[in-house]
């Protein structure tokens, strides 16, 4: 399994928003500049954000994006699968039952479907406050003078 630039992307901005909602909205050129994004690229990714209830958006002077709840709210696991679509690792799992006329007969379906069931257990498990709260824990542990 891959995860597409769009997720990676996704994941960063949301990132971005979470650890400055406190700003209030925030326009999408600071969020491209602060993660050295494409502002075009986010554009692209905002509706499908929007479409499912993550962003608040805001027009105007002081426009911009914000999450709708709380950072440790969102698992990543939810936000890879809206978009990427899937996070199996294999074609034949993205249906249930499993899409596949060879399935009764799959020497390897158990270990995909192991596979599968770790990978949503762990991505399930992360929020975006869990990234933000590892990230500055990681921050302070590096301090030097």
């Amino acid at each position: 399994m891959k995860i597409s630039t769009k997720g990676r992307y996704a994941l960063r901005m949301l990132l971005d928003l979470a650890e400055h909602q406190q700003d209030g909205f925030i326009a999408l050129k600071d969020i491209a500049a602060r993660q050295h994004v494409s502002k075009k690229y986010l554009e692209q990714i905002v509706p499908i954000l929007n479409k499912s209830n993550i962003l608040q958006a805001n027009r105007g002077f002081q426009g911009g994006y914000r999450l709708v709840n709380q950072p440790s709210e969102y698992t990543v696991g939810s936000i890879l699968r809206l978009t990427e679509g899937s996070i199996a690792p294999v074609a034949c799992l993205d249906f249930e039952p499993v899409g596949c006329d060879y399935r009764d007969e799959c020497i390897t379906l158990p270990l995909w479907q192991g596979l599968s069931k770790v990978i949503a257990d762990y991505l399930d498990n992360i929020t975006l406050q869990d990234i933000l709260d590892n990230y500055k824990e990681r921050s302070i542990d590096n301090y030097s003078i």
